[in-house]
């Protein structure tokens, strides 16, 4: 039966054999782009084209509900064969799944129907959900339900930020992507949680880990949960004490994080000082927050792309960078052009969080181009490995 499974599973395209290929070479794609087009649409480019809902709602959309929504689906479908031991989504049912996902981020983009856009956008997270619980449930692998109770909420931001751009609602709309943003922040939480330790110990080659704190983890998984609903439904979009004390009770939690983390031998590895650097955004982010809601910084704004451009897109570099070689069945040295893309990918992070407050083109012109070149370099290096099938002769 292994032999005939191993057969079937060689016989798929390798490009459909396991879901990060498709989602980590297309959602990086869109991430290369998506940037540099809104910054150009910011500066007048696009007079007489309009995405549909308009630049900003796209803006908003895509890199939350597009991008960052591909990687999770990606990670996820992959990932959840190493933990239950069952076959992981391939094949037809992988390639439909990637379809209708391209056929949402066209929809939008050349201005299609809102009707049709919508419709396509908004069947692509309940879908993951329902094959992240299929592969669960039988298992009753309940370390892993809260990623599809996760996925199911990250569904429903989804929904509110289309019927706010369907019925015009700005307000609407921007809770609700806020509010999905930091759904993302508690599975990067969790799963960075699970991994960073991880990783760092097998990169280092140490003997002893990180000794783990479940309740720890679990306290600030729930928390960041809960500021998200409560995001969502627009509580917390005006400075409130209440919700600056978690967010800053979130903060000292992540920040004992990464001391906790830390080891000096990561600045020996790529792969692991840039997972760090992502986590310690996340920090950042959630004392940006406080701050803000404290009264005491002017701009939400700050927060927000802390936790969008630093500890977002630099954990899913870093982790598409780790994942697409050990998938692929090679050694965990990462190209060269990696180390520099991680480089510029902070450089622009920077730039995003603290050169926009006093020079705002310049600050977002380079953020743009440090972001879209940090995922052309991984594209460039990587793409190859994601189409092309492993190198040890092994399905997936």
């Amino acid at each position: 039966m292994q032999v005939l499974d191993r057969r079937k599973a060689l016989a798929v395209v390798p490009f459909f054999r396991l879901g990060f290929r498709p989602f980590f070479l297309l959602g990086s794609v869109l991430a290369m782009l998506a940037i540099p087009l809104w910054i150009m649409a910011l500066n007048g480019w696009f007079a007489g084209w309009q995405p549909t809902g308009g630049w900003l709602a796209w803006h908003r959309h895509e890199l939350l509900f597009g991008f960052a929504a591909a990687i999770i689906a990606g990670f996820l479908l992959t990932a959840v064969q190493n933990w239950t031991g069952a076959p992981g989504l391939s094949g037809k049912p992988l390639m439909v799944l990637t379809a209708l996902w391209v056929a949402a981020r066209l929809a939008w983009l050349v201005g299609a129907p809102m009707w049709l856009a919508v419709l396509l956008d908004f069947l692509f997270l309940p879908l993951v959900a329902a094959q992240m619980a299929r592969s669960v449930w039988p298992v009753r692998q309940v370390r892993n339900y809260p990623l599809v109770v996760m996925l199911t909420l990250m569904a429903i931001a989804n929904g509110v930020t289309l019927y706010g751009i369907v019925t015009g609602n700005d307000q609407l709309q921007r809770q609700a992507t806020v509010g999905g943003v930091w759904f993302v922040a508690a599975i990067m939480s969790m799963i960075g949680g699970r991994v960073i330790p991880f990783f760092t110990q097998r990169g280092l080659l140490r003997k002893e880990g990180v000794i783990a704190w479940p309740k720890f983890d679990w306290a600030l998984l729930i928390g960041t949960i809960l500021v998200s609903i409560i995001i969502m439904q627009g509580w917390a979009m005006q400075p409130k004490v209440l919700i600056g004390v978690v967010f800053a009770a979130l903060a000292v939690g992540h920040l004992i994080r990464v001391v906790r983390w830390y080891d000096a031998g990561i600045w020996r590895v790529p792969l692991l000082w840039s997972l760090h650097l992502a986590n310690a955004w996340l920090a950042v982010a959630c004392v940006a927050m406080a701050l803000w809601h404290f009264s005491m910084l002017a701009n939400m704004s700050i927060a927000v792309h802390a936790l969008t451009v630093g500890a977002m897109g630099g954990l899913i570099l870093a982790m598409i960078a780790r994942v697409t070689l050990g998938h692929t069945g090679r050694q965990l040295q990462p190209p060269k052009s990696m180390t520099w893309a991680f480089i510029l990918f902070n450089i622009g992070t920077l730039a995003r969080v603290v050169v926009v407050d006093w020079a705002y083109f310049p600050g977002l012109w380079i953020a743009a181009v440090c972001w879209g070149l940090s995922f052309a370099m991984y594209l460039w290096s990587y793409a190859p490995m994601l189409w092309q099938a492993r190198v040890d002769g092994q399905p997936g």
